[in-house]
């Protein structure tokens, strides 16, 4: 059997209401451009020599009814004033040829500012390990931050989040996504 490993990446986020639940999240996936692919959510895998490319360029290779990996990150809620959060992050190595990591973070009560935040450190945090880089989990994000660009292994950082407050009738759904092309 032949490996299926990515050769593109793009991100993506996006943001559904309605009076049921999965319709919001229909919604949701609608306001992503991924509504239309048949969605297989993986782990957090970055594969090695994988290129990220633009949403734009990305929505343009999706077929429809086609199976598409992804990892999604997805948060709902039907609580009035209630600010949910869904966060994809991302650590890429500096040696092109090794793996990297993405994780999914999904919170209530979070700014977009801090689930992307989070979903940053928690991807950037598990290459870390895998690296041998040494830090501190209780330092900041931005002390942590800097540690990972001076050891030189990690070369990029990133996040897509979507965050809302819920508005007073029916669901909210919020979701991001890394999604993977092949």
């Amino acid at each position: 059997m032949n490996n299926l490993v990515p050769k593109r990446i793009f991100f993506t986020k996006g943001l559904g209401t309605h009076k049921d639940e999965l319709h919001s999240f229909e919604r949701a996936l609608r306001d992503a451009g991924i509504e239309k692919c048949n969605l297989v959510q993986v782990s957090s895998i970055f594969p090695p020599g994988c290129r990220m490319i633009s949403k734009s360029q990305g929505l343009k290779e999706v077929v429809p009814g086609a199976i598409t990996f992804c990892v999604m990150s997805r948060c709902c809620s039907n609580e009035p004033k209630r600010l949910i959060a869904a966060s994809v992050g991302c650590a890429i190595p500096a040696d092109r040829s090794a793996y990297g990591y993405i994780s999914e973070h999904h919170a209530f009560g979070q700014t977009e500012k801090q689930a992307g935040d989070y979903s940053e450190d928690l991807a950037a945090a598990m290459l870390a390990s895998t690296l041998g880089i040494d830090f501190n989990v209780d330092e900041s994000w931005d002390e942590k931050k800097e540690i990972f660009k001076i050891s030189g292994k990690i070369v990029r950082t990133r996040n897509v989040t979507q965050s809302t407050i819920v508005k007073n009738s029916g669901f909210t759904t919020v979701l991001a996504a890394a999604v993977f092309i092949f």
